[in-house]
């Protein structure tokens, strides 16, 4: 996908010679759009759960769930693990307790530890653990529960690479260099990479009618997500 963006975008830029995009600069702007987006799921994912639950309910909530679950992935821990080792960490999910009857564990926000831990109906034990996250470290309570754990987390896309080689003082799209890195985003996504980096583009052209009718266009795409 990431060479089809790479073309689209400067068969546009380049229209009416407004300019040409580099390579590197591709590359930055193809990060950036593809992280844009990215997080903006979760904020999307938020909205469209407070819809009340009808048909219009399920398949935007779907939807956007089926553009995440790409980036879904599991790995075992334990009481001291570190979020920042789970490989390309952004968003734990869940844990959950493969010692005992594969249960969610619940977490506990840091500051209401002691008072949970106070409360006889709140209190952890071995047959309802509970967890907190303190200076990016899992912490299980109560100690005698402390054993292995799954952790289900939502990890942050590939860094973006346009890999090339230059023949006759062009670059020439490489897609074997060892480097070489496409878009994580489902194959969907792809009108929304090339308007958000054409936006991008317009600002380094200091082009303002192509940054005007990439930003139309991002309009556009939004309204028809909406209906």
């Amino acid at each position: 996908m990431i060479n089809e963006v790479y073309q689209t975008v400067l068969a546009i830029a380049n229209k009416e010679q407004r300019g040409y995009i580099t390579p590197q600069e591709f590359n930055l702007f193809a990060n950036q759009a593809q992280n844009s987006i990215f997080e903006q799921y979760f904020y999307d994912l938020d909205v469209a759960k407070r819809i009340p639950f009808n048909n219009d309910y399920n398949s935007k909530v779907n939807l956007i769930e089926d553009k995440i679950y790409p980036f879904k992935f599991s790995a075992v821990i334990t009481s001291g693990s570190t979020l920042s080792s789970l490989q390309a960490f952004y968003k734990l999910v869940k844990v959950v307790d493969t010692g005992g009857n594969g249960r969610d564990v619940e977490e506990v926000d840091t500051f209401n530890v002691e008072k949970t831990q106070s409360g006889p109906l709140t209190r952890a034990n071995s047959d309802r653990p509970i967890y907190f996250v303190e200076a990016d470290t899992l912490n299980f309570i109560p100690e005698e529960a402390i054993g292995e754990y799954k952790a289900y987390y939502i990890f942050r896309p590939n860094r973006v690479n346009w890999t090339y080689v230059v023949v006759n003082n062009k670059p020439l799209y490489s897609p074997f260099a060892i480097d070489h890195s496409d878009f994580s985003l489902v194959e969907s996504e792809k009108p929304k990479l090339i308007t958000k980096i054409l936006q991008l583009a317009g600002i380094l052209l200091k082009d303002n009618s192509l940054l005007q009718a990439a930003t139309a266009e991002e309009v556009k795409n939004i309204q028809l997500e909406k209906q």
